[in-house]
């Protein structure tokens, strides 16, 4: 074989060497890019159901009322208060909602629903002048007389356990 015809067949392996390179570079970058792997979003999945299981803490009812008792506020005073941190709560943590599944923010959903509709009724069965001590010592009675459990620790075993589905 001349020179000119071993030029070009090594000129040849050469190229197609170098496009089977840059098309497994490609194809690697691809399939490491963050959302194509469960392993990238695991971390971020986690991180929420952490996230979420501080908030339904936070507002659980015996919790709330611990963390939120001023002495001398009326009833009304009292509920808004509650009510109002409640909706912070559940608002500086709803971003959570992108990472978990939905039966999973549903019941985190409906943890704060049913919170709020239980300060509301208690409330509103107090007398009129009611004290905000008067408030949280119904409320307290309410979580401790519930027949079903409380909803909040309900919600923390469904939490769990779907962030232990995860790390299986």
């Amino acid at each position: 074989m001349d020179q000119p015809a071993i030029v070009l067949i090594v000129a040849i392996f050469s190229l197609l060497l170098s496009m089977l390179t840059l098309f497994l570079f490609y194809e690697d970058r691809k399939k490491s890019k963050p959302g194509n792997s469960p392993h990238h979003t695991l971390p971020l999945q986690l991180q929420a159901f952490e996230r979420l299981v501080m908030l339904s803490e936070r507002i659980a009812i015996p919790n709330l009322v611990s963390r939120s008792n001023q002495p001398g506020l009326g009833a009304k005073e009292m509920q808004r208060l509650l009510l109002e941190s409640i909706k912070q709560e559940y608002e500086y943590n709803s971003s959570q909602q992108i990472y978990v599944s939905p039966v999973a923010w549903d019941a985190v959903k409906n943890l704060k629903d049913q919170n709020m509709l239980i300060i509301n009724q208690v409330a509103s069965s107090l007398p009129e002048g009611a004290s905000g001590l008067d408030l949280n010592k119904k409320l307290m009675d309410f979580v401790m007389t519930q027949k079903k459990g409380n909803i909040h620790v309900i919600v923390l075993e469904a939490l769990n356990f779907e962030a232990k589905k995860l790390m299986k």
